[in-house]
């Protein structure tokens, strides 16, 4: 099972250590999720990291970026936005409909399908039935290729296991740990990242 971490929405100033630590400590893929940031943020976030990470590393705004730093790859958040003209290594996106699965699983590398539980860092509630999240498996619908996404948490990691993911998304679950504002030791986080990294396996 893959484990990716996606971003605090806003950019803050430990975020390149945090990040980078995160990396050393075995990170799979870092989403890069900062939506209405201007491209400048983004690229000097990317500046900050080792180079060597960049192959662990999608964006979800500003496209450009994927082939400036030679990145892993981009995401396309809305299921009906078409796959932008040059864009075909490595394109990932996200659903919350199961009946977009068999579609998008042939279109790109992985779909995160959203979501599961309650979010850890919004107002977003669950969507999904775990019911039917069950039947979309026994269908071949949910499987190595669709990541859960949405209030994914250590306590919930091996119901997505059991439920036949092929990883998870980490977001609040993790964020929530540091506050952005007022923290500048970020051990709580790393330490909270280990054990996410032993629940996968």
């Amino acid at each position: 099972m893959k484990l990716i971490v996606m971003t605090q929405p806003t950019f803050f100033v430990e975020e390149d250590k945090i990040l980078t630590a995160l990396f050393e400590e075995g990170l799979d893929t870092l989403h890069i999720n900062k939506p209405d940031s201007e491209p400048l943020y983004a690229e000097r976030l990317l500046s900050l990291l080792p180079k060597r990470y960049y192959d662990d590393i999608v964006v979800h705004q500003h496209y450009y970026l994927k082939q400036e730093y030679d990145l892993k790859g981009i995401h396309i958040n809305e299921p009906e936005t078409p796959t932008p003209e040059g864009f075909r290594k490595h394109v990932t996106r996200s659903t919350g409909n199961i009946g977009d699965l068999k579609d998008m699983k042939k279109q790109c590398d992985y779909v995160m399908l959203h979501s599961l539980f309650d979010s850890l860092h919004n107002d977003y509630k669950a969507s999904l039935d775990i019911d039917e999240v069950r039947e979309a498996r026994k269908k071949g619908l949910v499987d190595k290729k669709v990541y859960a996404l949405g209030g994914m948490s250590l306590e919930n990691v091996q119901i997505a296991k059991d439920l036949g993911f092929g990883g998870v998304v980490i977001c609040g679950d993790l964020w929530n740990r540091f506050n952005i504002q007022q923290e500048t030791n970020f051990h709580a986080l790393i330490d909270h990242f280990r054990k996410l990294r032993k629940a996968i396996n």
